[in-house]
């Protein structure tokens, strides 16, 4: 198992045709569902919340939840359709999260996160990880962070993603819980050095190699979320600049003539191709042509039409 490179997972945004898109770009980033609660997976579609494309691997089933039994069965269950990882969320700090009794606020219950872990760990034989932050609120005492990462390993994870902001429980939006809470990623790196066993995986705010080199000297990976979804190409030197791989890296034509592919056996089953092209906006970021690029792939008109040739006909604008 390896964890030196994550996609974050997102809500809303790392569904099965963004994964699959990203895939085509590294082969090896590890990738996380977005979070699926456990209630969820008791009461609903399994198959609609779970499936996925065999090509995603590596992949993680992220978690939400508070119940140790349900979260075993959900975590059962994500085995069982071939996850790689189940990672349980105490990050999110939405206040419909928060209703649920789970997500961020879960920080501080360590005890309680400690029996869930140890219920997932005994119904899996697959790692069982935890996402979360360095703190609540305005508090910035490192022994709350301290404390939680050491009751929960000592129920058996090994594995700890540290988004090093604070989660603000009240008064601030997700969004704005992703921004205004200052980063401190001292707190993550003095994790490291007091709990060396563990694997400590740093999250927030890592947008260029620049800084995700920097980080991986003091971590043992990094997890990028929208600077991923944003720039996606920026993948595409995964592989190469941290596992040793020679190949060269794919293309940006070569992506979108595999997504080509892709959008049509997808909509042969129904698919719509809006939900595979708005993953692909930021292929060309950066690039002349990208705008045109971004321009044809949201056309509502052109989308209409259900054609997956409208991403050949966009990257003949930008290639051309």
């Amino acid at each position: 198992m390896d964890w030196r490179f994550c996609v974050a997972p997102m809500m809303d945004w790392t569904d099965r045709h963004c994964r699959y898109f990203f895939r085509l770009l590294s082969r090896r980033a590890r990738l996380y569902t977005e979070m699926i609660t456990a209630p969820a997976l008791h009461h609903g579609d399994v198959p609609r919340h779970l499936d996925f494309d065999p090509a995603e691997h590596p992949l993680a089933l992220q978690l939400g939840g508070s119940d140790p039994a349900q979260l075993a069965h959900a975590a059962r269950l994500g085995e069982r359709w071939g996850y790689d990882e189940i990672n349980l969320n105490c990050g999110c700090p939405s206040e419909r999260v928060q209703t649920g009794s789970f997500g961020a606020c879960l920080m501080a219950e360590p005890g309680l996160v400690s029996d869930c872990v140890r219920a997932m760990r005994d119904a899996v034989s697959v790692p069982v990880t935890v996402k979360h932050r360095i703190g609540l609120d305005a508090s910035d005492d490192y022994a709350f962070v301290r404390d939680f990462v050491g009751a929960v390993s000592d129920a058996g994870c090994s594995v700890f993603i540290v988004h090093a902001r604070n989660a603000v429980l009240k008064g601030l939006s997700p969004k704005e819980n992703r921004e205004i809470p200052p980063l401190r990623y001292d707190v993550v790196r003095r994790l490291k050095r007091e709990f060396p066993a563990l694997t400590i995986v740093l999250n927030g705010g890592l947008v260029d190699w620049e800084a995700i080199e920097r980080e991986l000297a003091n971590v043992d990976g990094v997890m990028l979320g929208r600077a991923a979804y944003h720039d996606p190409y920026l993948l595409a030197d995964v592989d190469r600049r941290l596992f040793g791989e020679t190949a060269p890296p794919p293309s940006r034509a070569e992506i979108v003539e595999e997504l080509t592919s892709y959008a049509r056996a997808q909509h042969s089953r129904g698919v719509s191709l809006r939900a595979i092209t708005r993953h692909v906006l930021g292929l060309y970021h950066g690039v002349r042509g990208g705008r045109r690029f971004r321009q044809m792939l949201s056309d509502a008109t052109q989308l209409r039409a259900e054609n997956p040739a409208l991403l050949a006909a966009a990257l003949r604008e930008v290639e051309c």
